[in-house]
């Protein structure tokens, strides 16, 4: 069985066709992956009317060990808790990465000790590395000279942005003490100002659009 996995894995590998749509990663531990509900398709909505993409308005979710992440080429992985990946979701997902994908990983407060162990697993010989704020992420469609955004405050500290790397290119960014998912929720589930708000979906889509072409 794992060695049918392993070819149906290899063959979407080889057809891996960058397209343009995300989908939701759901995982195993406990976490909520489900949380946020609003706001990929705000997000989705501000880049199609923005930087000219056409995505589909209500996101897929699709789950780590499947083959169906080969689909998309950004994944969006967000939650509060615990995250547990398996042996055949770690090697899934290493496939998908190493083959063109690109995971978003937003930290909504909580995940960062758990997500950070389970990264191990798929690039055991790497730590997550800080970008610069010179990196091209922050500003593939709009301008971020400070680098991420702050868009809520928890505990206070300044947000940062990590990264994972396959061949010199970005594959894994974890955004951290940043919370983008809350400033893309609509506006009244946490009462962000206007300006917060366009902060964050403009970040948003600065991911989207170098996950789309890089």
């Amino acid at each position: 069985m794992k060695k049918a996995f392993l070819l149906v894995t290899f063959l979407f590998c080889l057809v891996f066709v960058k397209g343009q749509d995300l989908a939701i990663l759901k995982y195993k531990g406990g976490g909520d992956w489900y949380s946020n509900p609003t706001a990929l398709p705000n997000l989705i909505r501000f880049c199609n009317n923005n930087i000219d993409t056409q995505m589909n308005e209500k996101p897929e979710t699709v789950e780590a060990g499947s083959v169906d992440i080969f689909r998309f080429p950004l994944l969006h992985m967000t939650g509060h808790g615990n995250v547990v990946f398996e042996e055949d979701e770690v090697e899934n997902l290493r496939n998908y990465l190493e083959s063109g994908g690109f995971l978003h990983i937003d930290d909504n407060y909580g995940m960062q000790p758990y997500i950070t162990k389970e990264l191990k697993k798929i690039f055991p010989n790497q730590e997550l590395q800080e970008l610069a704020n010179t990196h091209p992420i922050f500003s593939s469609a709009f301008d971020f000279k400070d680098g991420l955004p702050k868009i809520h405050e928890h505990d206070g500290k300044r947000p940062q942005a990590f990264g994972l790397y396959h061949k010199e290119r970005l594959v894994v960014l974890f955004t951290f003490e940043s919370d983008l998912g809350d400033g893309w929720e609509d506006q009244e589930v946490h009462n962000d100002p206007e300006d917060i708000r366009l902060k964050a979906l403009k970040m948003g889509a600065n991911i989207v659009k170098y996950a789309f072409e890089n």
